[in-house]
């Protein structure tokens, strides 16, 4: 099941994920990004992580726990 957020503003919001190779290192990097639309790329909230929103913008992101 892909993870969903709706934020303060009413806005839903899926999680995606894409695995990047850094052209630095050549390492492959799992990257999780939020868009307004579903996608062939949703994911689940990986764990160890939660929500947070940009107070400007309302823009969803992750943030590890502490």
């Amino acid at each position: 099941m892909a993870f969903t957020h709706t934020n303060e503003r009413g806005t839903l919001y899926h999680l995606n994920k894409k695995d990047v190779t850094l052209k630095s290192t050549g390492r492959v990097q799992t990257i999780y990004y939020f868009s307004k639309d579903s996608r062939s790329t949703a994911s689940d909230k990986p764990d160890g992580y939660f929500v947070k929103e940009n107070s400007r913008t309302g823009l969803p992101f992750l943030t590890k726990k502490k």
